[in-house]
Protein backbone atom coordinates (compact mmCIF):
# COMPACT_ATOMS: atom_id res chain seq x y z
CA UNK A 1 0.00 0.00 0.00
CA UNK A 2 1.01 3.65 -0.52
CA UNK A 3 1.39 5.94 2.60
CA UNK A 4 0.23 9.22 1.45
CA UNK A 5 1.05 12.21 3.45
CA UNK A 6 -0.83 15.47 2.97
CA UNK A 7 0.88 18.23 1.95
CA UNK A 8 -0.36 22.20 2.42
CA UNK A 9 -1.26 24.27 5.07
CA UNK A 10 -4.26 24.16 6.86
CA UNK A 11 -7.09 26.88 6.94
CA UNK A 12 -6.61 27.29 10.35
CA UNK A 13 -2.93 28.63 9.31
CA UNK A 14 -4.16 30.60 6.25
CA UNK A 15 -6.94 32.33 8.20
CA UNK A 16 -4.05 33.38 10.81
CA UNK A 17 -1.48 34.69 8.27
CA UNK A 18 -4.48 36.63 6.39
CA UNK A 19 -5.24 38.31 9.52
CA UNK A 20 -2.01 39.33 10.34
CA UNK A 21 -1.15 40.57 7.52
CA UNK A 22 -4.77 43.04 7.56
CA UNK A 23 -3.48 43.86 10.90
CA UNK A 24 0.18 44.89 9.56
CA UNK A 25 -1.88 46.87 6.86
CA UNK A 26 -4.11 48.68 9.12
CA UNK A 27 -1.00 50.49 10.47
CA UNK A 28 1.06 50.76 7.30
CA UNK A 29 -0.83 52.05 5.06
CA UNK A 30 -1.74 55.79 6.65
CA UNK A 31 1.50 55.77 7.65
CA UNK A 32 3.08 56.02 3.68
CA UNK A 33 -0.48 57.95 2.72
CA UNK A 34 0.51 60.71 5.09
CA UNK A 35 4.13 61.11 3.03
CA UNK A 36 3.22 63.15 0.36
CA UNK A 37 2.03 66.03 2.55
CA UNK A 38 5.20 65.34 4.77
CA UNK A 39 6.84 66.23 1.92
CA UNK A 40 5.27 68.94 0.54
CA UNK A 41 5.74 70.45 3.49
CA UNK A 42 9.49 69.79 3.56
CA UNK A 43 9.84 71.29 0.38
CA UNK A 44 8.01 74.71 1.41
CA UNK A 45 10.36 74.60 4.66
CA UNK A 46 13.39 74.23 2.34
CA UNK A 47 12.43 76.77 0.56
CA UNK A 48 11.53 79.22 3.35
CA UNK A 49 14.91 78.92 4.22
CA UNK A 50 16.82 79.43 1.17
CA UNK A 51 14.35 82.68 0.88
CA UNK A 52 15.59 83.91 4.23
CA UNK A 53 19.36 82.70 2.96
CA UNK A 54 19.23 84.41 -0.04
CA UNK A 55 17.67 87.83 1.39
CA UNK A 56 20.26 87.93 4.13
CA UNK A 57 23.07 87.04 2.13
CA UNK A 58 22.28 90.20 -0.25
CA UNK A 59 21.53 92.56 2.71
CA UNK A 60 25.50 91.13 3.56
CA UNK A 61 26.64 91.69 0.20
CA UNK A 62 24.88 95.11 -0.06
CA UNK A 63 26.32 96.32 3.39
CA UNK A 64 30.10 95.29 2.91
CA UNK A 65 30.12 96.74 -0.78
CA UNK A 66 29.00 100.36 1.00
CA UNK A 67 25.99 100.34 -1.47
CA UNK A 68 23.34 102.41 -1.03
CA UNK A 69 20.17 101.57 0.70
CA UNK A 70 18.61 101.01 -3.02
CA UNK A 71 21.68 99.53 -5.04
CA UNK A 72 21.56 96.64 -6.61
CA UNK A 73 23.83 93.56 -6.20
CA UNK A 74 25.79 90.81 -7.98
CA UNK A 75 24.90 87.60 -6.80
CA UNK A 76 26.24 84.73 -9.06
CA UNK A 77 26.05 87.16 -12.39
CA UNK A 78 22.60 88.26 -12.04
CA UNK A 79 22.08 92.13 -10.82
CA UNK A 80 19.33 91.74 -7.82
CA UNK A 81 17.34 94.96 -6.99
CA UNK A 82 17.14 96.24 -3.64
CA UNK A 83 15.28 97.94 -1.26
CA UNK A 84 16.02 99.15 2.21
CA UNK A 85 19.24 96.61 1.81
CA UNK A 86 16.90 93.67 1.21
CA UNK A 87 16.38 92.80 -2.49
CA UNK A 88 12.39 94.07 -3.25
CA UNK A 89 9.53 91.69 -3.57
CA UNK A 90 9.88 91.57 -7.64
CA UNK A 91 11.12 89.44 -10.28
CA UNK A 92 14.12 91.61 -9.91
CA UNK A 93 14.63 91.67 -6.64
CA UNK A 94 14.32 88.24 -4.37
CA UNK A 95 13.37 85.56 -7.34
CA UNK A 96 17.14 86.60 -8.79
CA UNK A 97 18.37 85.83 -5.14
CA UNK A 98 16.65 83.04 -5.02
CA UNK A 99 17.14 80.00 -7.86
CA UNK A 100 13.86 77.66 -7.82
CA UNK A 101 13.05 75.08 -10.59
CA UNK A 102 10.05 76.93 -12.42
CA UNK A 103 8.37 73.31 -12.82
CA UNK A 104 8.43 72.76 -9.10
CA UNK A 105 7.05 76.70 -7.63
CA UNK A 106 5.06 79.65 -9.35
CA UNK A 107 6.20 83.01 -8.62
CA UNK A 108 4.16 86.16 -8.14
CA UNK A 109 4.53 89.35 -7.09
CA UNK A 110 1.90 91.86 -6.09
CA UNK A 111 1.33 94.75 -3.73
CA UNK A 112 4.43 94.43 -2.34
CA UNK A 113 4.48 91.05 -1.52
CA UNK A 114 6.63 88.06 -3.25
CA UNK A 115 4.80 84.34 -3.52
CA UNK A 116 5.88 80.89 -4.40
CA UNK A 117 3.01 78.36 -4.86
CA UNK A 118 3.70 74.94 -4.75
CA UNK A 119 2.88 73.42 -8.59
CA UNK A 120 0.89 70.35 -8.00
CA UNK A 121 -0.46 71.12 -4.47
CA UNK A 122 -2.88 73.02 -2.41
CA UNK A 123 -3.34 76.66 -3.27
CA UNK A 124 -2.27 77.47 0.36
CA UNK A 125 1.23 75.36 -0.20
CA UNK A 126 3.13 78.96 -0.26
CA UNK A 127 5.92 80.61 0.76
CA UNK A 128 5.24 84.53 0.73
CA UNK A 129 8.24 87.29 0.97
CA UNK A 130 7.80 90.54 2.05
CA UNK A 131 10.86 93.22 1.54
CA UNK A 132 11.65 95.61 4.35
CA UNK A 133 9.00 98.50 5.01
CA UNK A 134 12.03 100.76 5.68
CA UNK A 135 16.28 101.17 6.76
CA UNK A 136 17.02 98.94 9.42
CA UNK A 137 13.45 97.06 9.31
CA UNK A 138 13.65 93.09 8.10
CA UNK A 139 12.61 91.64 5.57
CA UNK A 140 9.47 89.06 6.41
CA UNK A 141 9.47 85.34 5.11
CA UNK A 142 6.25 82.91 5.85
CA UNK A 143 6.13 79.68 4.71
CA UNK A 144 2.84 77.92 5.03
CA UNK A 145 2.29 76.24 8.26
CA UNK A 146 2.24 72.63 8.01
CA UNK A 147 -1.43 72.02 8.27
CA UNK A 148 -2.45 74.25 5.07
CA UNK A 149 -0.16 72.38 3.10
Amino acid sequence: MMNLKARGFTLIELVVVITILGILAAFAIPKFVALDQQARFATISGLGGSVKSAAALARSLSMAQGLASTGGVTMEGQAVTMLNFYPDATATGIAVAVTTNPADFTFTTAAGVATWTKVGALATCTVTYTAAAANGAPSVVVASPYTLC
